[in-house]
């Protein structure tokens, strides 16, 4: 069964364009206390984690900060369906096609995370979850279709203090 950790980024500072915000330092500080719990986790197999990140500035960023936190040599890729007037089904499509067996962390943003979510596991992305900013939301599924997926926990920065 593959895990699937779906990230919104950080808290950012508003301004424009979108795709240059950057992250505060609240959201930094988010980013690093949600890369700490990921290493902590015994029940994922971190070292071969595969994040993917929006090309937007602020989830390369959060991407950043939580791999400074985990142990070995984990790399970022950007997968450039990921922003946050993507479509849902963009994102199953690529999963359905290159998931593969490691756990994997995309990194992205409000609506595409809760829609993404609602879509996996309730099989419309109306019924997604709510998600605070560096909010993780770990799925399992044995394949990424529209509510073939169980939402195993979600968790906020605010709840690990």
């Amino acid at each position: 069964m593959a895990e699937l950790l779906i990230m919104r980024h950080g808290e950012a500072a508003p301004g424009y364009p979108d795709h240059e915000r950057r992250l505060t330092e609240r959201g930094e500080d988010e980013a690093r206390a949600m890369g700490r719990w990921l290493a902590d986790r015994s029940d994922i197999d971190v070292a071969n984690l595969r994040i993917l990140a929006s090309p937007f500035v602020r989830a390369h960023q959060t991407a950043a900060l939580v791999m400074e936190m985990l142990p070995g040599n984990i790399s970022m890729d950007t997968l450039e369906i990921i922003t946050p007037d993507d479509p849902p089904e963009a994102a199953v499509d690529w999963l359905t096609l290159n998931a593969g067996e490691a756990p994997l962390l995309l990194v992205s943003h409000m609506p595409l995370v809760a829609c993404l979510t609602g879509l996996l596991v309730e099989g419309r992305e109306q019924a997604g979850v709510g998600f605070s900013t560096a909010a993780i939301a770990e799925l399992e599924a044995d394949i990424y279709a529209a509510g073939c997926a169980r939402l195993v926990s979600m968790t906020h920065p605010a709840s690990l203090a």
